[in-house]
């Protein structure tokens, strides 16, 4: 007899707090109104951002997840220091099989930010590494197979090879990201970043481009690391 389903249904890697929001803030925010369970795991503590500080990005860390529904860790790896080295992949593939996801997302590799494309990397390292039942994490956790690993956007606006209609929570996903005013509000104690200059704008104006391909009003675009397979069922009429 097989045994229920105990892990979350997402678990959801960023190099910093704040990347997960941009890339899929609204899925997040309809997922968890679903009642779906969802984890957002941040690699770093952003110690490096230009403007803020670690403590002050926890604390929006925490608001903004609370915003989404979502329950928040971090696993302190360094900063502009994302590389592929088997510590780092270990505390990842510790963290898939103690939450035992359904899905995982990560950000797409291609990124103007440089920890944003290794983030990915990495992640798909413990992603396989964490269902090899002799790859040791140091937890003594069992191996944890995925069901998928898809990636989200950030700064880049790809071909998406699906989207998810999010215009019922645009408003959680702006909500969640304003939360963050060390990083996209502009003060006279500011570093002039491109963060600070219409970077929400700009990622609403994404979103709502990618709706439009779809028909609807705004849509998060995805990458998938392999096809989808969809039964007959999933498969609904296109929006004319």
């Amino acid at each position: 007899m097989k045994e229920p389903f105990s892990g979350v249904d997402i678990l959801a890697f960023g190099a910093h707090a704040d990347d997960v929001e941009i890339g899929m803030g609204g899925a997040i925010a309809k997922f968890s109104a679903r009642g779906k369970k969802i984890v957002i795991c941040d690699l770093t503590q952003a110690e490096l951002s230009s403007n803020g500080d670690v403590e002050t990005r926890k604390k929006e860390a925490g608001e903004a997840a609370a915003i989404l529904g979502a329950e928040r860790l971090a696993l302190d790896l360094p900063d502009r220091g994302l590389f592929l080295e088997q510590e780092y992949i270990r505390k990842i593939v510790a963290a898939i099989r103690k939450y035992r996801p359904k899905v995982i997302f990560a950000p797409y590799l291609e990124d103007r930010h440089p920890d944003h494309g290794n983030c990915a990397l990495l992640v798909r390292e413990a992603v396989f590494s964490a269902g090899i039942r002799k790859y040791e994490d140091g937890t003594g956790s069992p191996p944890f197979k995925a069901a998928a690993l898809h990636y989200y956007m950030i700064n880049g606006f790809h071909s998406p090879d699906f989207l998810i209609d999010i215009s019922d929570y645009i408003d959680k996903k702006r909500e969640a990201l304003n939360s963050y005013k060390s990083q996209f509000v502009k003060s006279a104690e500011s570093f002039d970043t491109p963060l600070v200059n219409g970077y929400i704008e700009s990622i609403e104006a994404r979103e709502s481009l990618f709706g439009k391909q779809a028909g609807v009003m705004f849509a998060e675009g995805f990458k998938t690391g392999a096809p989808l397979l969809l039964d007959l069922d999933l498969i609904g009429e296109r929006k004319k």
